[in-house]
């Protein structure tokens, strides 16, 4: 394995790449209801898990080629203090955020990062934000507004507010993220397996000052094996790499099929008590992403030559 991704087919083709991504879109789809799955796993000790089975499954790949698998390792600290910023923080605040607000909600504010990923991938590359990016920003906003609104003053200091701003936490962390994780074109992305191992640790040790242990029942395992192989751990490799030779703009448009997706499939299996009203500031957020991202494909190939000027 050098990526579990072939580089050679890929590297210079950023539609291929652009493909790749919507992989780890699908499998995130499916993040916030297993999170859900998982109820009564503090939020440290899951994290720990989920990327500690992650890690273990990039050691048995990486491995079968012994010492020299593990070469694509060998990177400065900027990448790894990029990687596990990205990944460790991020995560932090998500499964905090579906612990204490409810997961329907917290999960579409936690969504506003694809709408933040155009925008920023547009600032990186010097360009001046347009009327309909800025529309798109307003019409996300709005749609965060209505979902805490609805909560209403009745609801007074019972509003997740911590909940809420760990979940918007989350999307500035990981738009920003995958924006900087562009400067690391040439890192392989079997990296992400290290990354995953020291995000693992640090949950760890957060989890034994913060929480206390919580031996998960054969559902919640079940639930967790699946995180650590499916949504923390190849989609990560998925977007790495997507990020880093993709289209970012496109991305971003397309990052909004998983909140659709993520939401039906938690109010389907009875696991949000979100009502049909969810549907307002769904309709807010996905069009503000869409009208934010439609563009010219002549300015998003700018945007992404801009970047990598070798692509």
């Amino acid at each position: 394995m050098t990526d579990l991704i072939p580089v050679s087919s890929t590297r210079k083709t950023p539609g291929s790449a652009t493909a790749v991504g919507v992989a780890a879109i699908i499998l995130w789809s499916c993040l916030a209801l297993l999170t859900t799955l998982t109820e009564g796993i503090p939020p440290f000790e899951l994290l720990t898990l989920s990327f500690g089975i992650a890690f273990a499954a990039s050691l048995v790949i990486l491995g079968r080629r012994g010492i020299a698998g593990f070469s694509s390792w060998r990177q400065p600290w900027a990448v790894w203090a990029t990687g596990f910023v990205g990944i460790f923080v991020y995560h932090a605040l998500y499964f905090f955020a579906l612990k204490v607000a409810p997961a329907a909600e917290a999960s579409l504010i936690n969504y506003l990062w694809p709408l933040l990923l155009v925008l920023l991938s547009a600032l990186s590359a010097g360009e001046k934000l347009h009327k309909r990016q800025m529309l798109g920003a307003l019409l996300g906003l709005a749609g965060t507004a209505f979902i805490m609104q609805q909560h209403g003053p009745e609801a007074g200091a019972a509003m997740p507010v911590a909940g809420y701003l760990a979940a918007f936490g989350c999307a500035l962390i990981w738009a920003g993220y995958s924006v900087i994780n562009r400067r690391f074109s040439d890192v392989p992305s079997s990296i992400i397996g290290g990354i995953c191992g020291m995000s693992a640790v640090s949950g760890l040790i957060c989890h034994l000052v913060f929480e206390t242990t919580v031996r998960p029942d054969p559902g919640q395992w079940a639930a967790i094996v699946v995180l650590g192989l499916g949504p923390v751990g190849l989609a990560f490799l998925a977007w790495d790499h997507a990020t880093k030779h993709g289209n970012l703009a496109t991305l971003g448009a397309l990052s909004y099929l998983a909140p659709l997706i993520s939401t039906l499939l938690l109010i389907g299996v009875g696991r949000s008590d979100a009502g049909p009203i969810l549907i307002v500031p769904a309709v807010l957020i996905i069009a503000g992403a869409v009208i934010a991202t439609t563009r010219a494909s002549e300015k998003a190939l700018a945007i992404t030559r801009s970047i990598i000027p070798n692509e």
